[in-house]
């Protein structure tokens, strides 16, 4: 085995493993600003919890659909970096489809989870779950993200995250 494959594997291996206490280390960003706590972080599943409070609510006093499609959305755009960066790639959201299944209001206690359906070599694409206590199903998603390369710009920039750290 050539050294390069020896790297490969041991980058795979590392990104086979639980990221969610590198997510929760993360004092920035729109989960941390949205009180999200994501529980299990593998390429292969990402999982996250949440409260609802009077941050997630709509002028009905219910939750927000955005909060809905932005938990969909992270939690896609998680699993599908996990599965990208061993690669050299990172991704980026195209395709955000998400059902508003069941209303909730403040308290509500809710977790969720996303699962790869396909990921190929330009394009990912994952399915969620958003579900109460009693494990009925209060929103679905589907997210469609696109890969790219370490040499593509995105808005003029070099994609970074705290996921490219050690």
């Amino acid at each position: 085995m050539l050294p390069g494959s020896l790297l490969f594997i041991a980058t795979i291996s590392r990104v086979s493993l639980d990221f969610s206490e590198r997510l929760k280390a993360m004092p920035e960003g729109w989960l941390h600003a949205m009180g999200i706590t994501v529980t299990h972080a593998t390429q292969d599943e990402v999982r996250c919890e949440l409260t609802i409070g009077p941050e997630h609510l709509q002028g009905y006093g219910i939750v927000h659909g955005g909060v809905h499609c932005g938990i969909i959305e992270s939690l896609a755009s998680i699993g599908a970096a996990l599965y990208a960066l061993p690669r050299g790639q990172s991704v980026v959201g195209l395709e955000n489809s998400t059902s508003f299944v069941r209303a909730v209001r403040a308290g509500a206690k809710l977790h969720s989870v996303a699962t790869p359906i396909t990921r190929g070599r330009r394009t990912q694409v994952w399915e969620a779950r958003v579900l109460d206590e009693e494990e009925k199903v209060v929103a679905t998603g589907r997210v469609r993200l696109l890969c790219i390369e370490a040499d593509q710009l995105l808005a003029g920039k070099t994609v970074t995250t705290p996921l490219h750290r050690e």
